[in-house]
C-alpha cells in the first residue's frame, strides 16, 4: 500500500524558515522521483520542487528558486523540504508527491494527506 506522511508544517513568520518532511513506504520511494506541490486558497494546486530517485536531479518553481531546497534521504524513505525567506504567498496546503516526471511534466499518483504552511506579515 501506497503511503506519504507529511510533516512540519504550521505557522511562521515573514522571513523565517521551516522544514517539511514526508515519510514514504519504502515500495513507493526506493525507485520513485518524488515532488511537492501546494495549493492556496482559490488557486490551483502548483509545482514546488521535485528531486529524482537517486538525488541526483532536482528542479524548482521559478517562485521558490533559491529559497526552497528539496533533498531525499533514501535510508529514511523520506524527502525534505527545507524551506527559506518565506513569504505571505507562499501561504498554502503542501503537498507530497510520488512517481511523477517532472521532465515531462507530469505528475505522480501517489498524494500524501497535505500539510498547513501559513506566512504571516
Amino acid at each position: 500500500q501506497v503511503q506519504l506522511v507529511e510533516s512540519g508544517g504550521g505557522l511562521v513568520q515573514a522571513g523565517g524558515s521551516q522544514r517539511l518532511s514526508c515519510a514514504a513506504s519504502p515500495r513507493t520511494f526506493s525507485s520513485s522521483e518524488m515532488g511537492w506541490f501546494r495549493q492556496a486558497p482559490g488557486k490551483e494546486r502548483e509545482f514546488v520542487a521535485a528531486i529524482s530517485w537517486s538525488g541526483d536531479s532536482t528542479y524548482y518553481a521559478d517562485s521558490v528558486k533559491g529559497r526552497f531546497t528539496i533533498s531525499r534521504d533514501n535510508a529514511k524513505n523520506t524527502v525534505y523540504l527545507q524551506m527559506n525567506i518565506l513569504k505571505p504567498e507562499d501561504t498554502a496546503v503542501y503537498y507530497c508527491n510520488a512517481g511523477g516526471q517532472r521532465r515531462l511534466g507530469v505528475r505522480g499518483p501517489y498524494w500524501g494527506q497535505g500539510t498547513q504552511v501559513t506566512v504571516s506579515f
